[in-house]
């Protein structure tokens, strides 16, 4: 039990380990600390502690003895810890001396303790029922399956009744013979936040984003406690949030407050990788970059898209409501109705895993959209580090992360999940091989490693302000015009005078470059939109 800003929560505090910048000989030391709960560790906390009052540094993954826990993102967080009966000795600086001969002064890392998003990680094979299923969905026969593939009858038959194993060679072979099917899903990134504690946000413009720094917006803000925010071309797609200078009216010295905090929005994702096909960047080339400016992930939402409506939304939600799913989380909320879409969110910061329908959503906006179901893994904080780690330094693909995650996490069955099954020690195994799964959720799990990480670069556009006057101006123009009030109109419309926001919009629309790199290129934007490989080396270039 630990209180965490007054509020007594059933947590267990875990001592996770230190962090580079704290390792330093002090009095009070920066530490991390997990709190667990049902064997899971479902929050992370980074806070100051006096080491004298800690005594000694725990082994990674003990319980540490804190009562209370205060503060903010912001601010930071500072522990106290519980009063002990025994003479505290202060080993503490003589541990922190040995950690400072281990530290890497180049880069911030985390001591990690036991808890990460892999552990007990199984992958899901595409398996006999897996190609039923696929079968089925393509309406296709053993035999037109065969002919399709090259491949006896026979051959298909023992892949159905599992007398011969499916290999990722037949699947690779499947894939191909059906495009549709290859196509299917995908996997992209649908929002990006990261902190830079050393810039301000001209830097982060000019240095970590290269964009053109005229294209952007600069007005005040009081959200997340800074004082500006520069937007580009005037709207909350890409923006960043920092300090303002302050003037010392005694001696007139500008005073400049660094840390500042980028975020890059569902659309503000496909703007700015408009910006990487300009500076022949992928992603993973500008999070390598972001990090020698010391950025951080704060958020970062991956989203599987499922063009082909393997999943229904309808379905799903009658698989919660009948409680025929199983999550790592036991927070789960269904929103919405079966006319607007359905969305069902499990879990919670750090990690939400959330269903919905995208198709209907985009309808109701007045857009159009090829996606029909889309799931979002939502990432805060060290989770999504702890994903871009594994994508970074260990050479996996941020598909086969993304799909691990999904398959650890959650789990959907076609028969009822009984309560004792709940409270198996294994209760996931005991799920697995005692209830029949669904088969579109399994098939999506196993399918989805085959699939594509793409990019899907677009240009600043007015559409949205296109929509609404067609909708919503049109009428109501189509009236003056036929009452003889047309010309006063068109007189307004040449006379009116735009906005910073509106000169801004109108620059980024009609700018085709919006980096510093883009003079050097040349690149046709005004080709119909193509998709980008992650995965690809070639996917870096138009």
């Amino acid at each position: 039990m630990i209180t965490i800003n007054n509020e007594p929560t059933p947590y267990t505090p875990i001592f996770l380990g230190t962090t580079q910048h704290s390792l330093r000989l002090s009095l009070q030391i920066l530490i991390m600390v997990g709190m667990k709960l049902n064997d899971e560790i479902v929050e992370t906390y980074n806070v100051t502690v006096s080491s004298i009052e800690l005594g000694h540094l725990p082994n990674i993954g003990n319980e540490i003895a804190i009562d209370e826990i205060t503060g903010s993102e912001l601010s930071g967080f500072k522990a106290k810890l519980k009063q002990s009966d025994a003479q505290m000795q202060n080993t503490a600086s003589t541990e922190l001396e040995k950690l400072v001969d281990l530290k890497n002064v180049g880069r911030y890392q985390l001591l990690k303790g036991k808890d990460n998003m892999t552990q007990d990680m199984n992958t899901l094979e595409f398996d006999a029922n897996h190609l039923k299923y696929v079968r089925q969905i393509l309406n296709a026969s053993q035999d037109s399956l065969a002919k399709q593939l090259k491949i006896t009858r026979q051959t298909v038959n023992r892949f159905e009744t599992g007398e011969q194993k499916i290999s990722d060679r037949f699947l690779d072979k499947l894939l191909v013979a059906y495009p549709d099917l290859a196509e299917s899903i995908e996997v992209q990134f649908d929002w990006v936040s990261l902190t830079f504690p050393d810039l301000t946000s001209k830097q982060v413009i000019d240095d970590v984003l290269r964009l053109q720094d005229n294209l952007f917006l600069e007005r005040p803000t009081s959200q997340n406690f800074y004082t500006r925010e520069m937007a580009f071309a005037g709207e909350k797609n890409i923006y960043i949030q920092d300090f303002a200078p302050v003037k010392n009216p005694e001696t007139q010295a500008v005073d400049q407050k660094f840390g500042t905090t980028l975020y890059l929005t569902g659309k503000g994702t496909r703007l700015f990788e408009k910006a990487l096909l300009e500076q022949s960047m992928n992603w993973r080339d500008f999070f390598e970059k972001e990090r020698l400016y010391r950025g951080h992930l704060t958020r970062l939402d991956i989203a599987i898209n499922d063009k082909w409506g393997l999943l229904s939304m309808n379905d799903l939600v009658k698989a919660v409501q009948e409680k025929r799913f199983w999550s790592k989380s036991r927070s789960y909320a269904v929103h919405g109705n079966v006319d607007d879409g359905w969305t069902v969110d499990f879990g919670k910061s750090p990690l939400v895993i959330r269903a919905y329908d995208k198709h209907k959503e985009q309808a109701n906006k007045g857009y159009d959209t090829d996606v029909k179901t889309r799931v979002e893994l939502e990432l805060h904080q060290d989770k999504a580090e702890y994903v871009l780690d594994e994508w970074l330094n260990n050479d996996a693909k941020l598909v086969n992360i993304t799909f691990d995650i999904l398959y650890t996490y959650l789990w959907f069955t076609n028969g009822k999940i009984e309560d004792q099954q709940l409270k198996s020690d294994t209760v996931r195994d005991e799920i697995e091989a005692t209830v029949e799964p669904m088969p579109a959720w399994s098939l999506l799990t196993a399918l989805g490693k085959k699939m594509k990480f793409v990019r899907e670069p677009k240009k600043q556009s007015v559409e949205r302000i296109e929509k609404w006057v067609l909708q919503s101006v049109v009428p109501s123009l189509a009236v003056l015009k036929k009452t003889g009030h047309w010309h006063e109109i068109i007189e307004a419309i040449n006379t009116a005078e735009l906005s910073a926001e509106h000169e801004k919009l109108v620059m980024a629309t009609t700018k085709n470059a919006i980096t510093q790199a883009s003079k050097q290129l040349n690149i046709n934007f005004e080709k119909p939109t193509k998709k980008y490989n992650e995965d690809d080396e070639q996917g870096k270039g138009a």
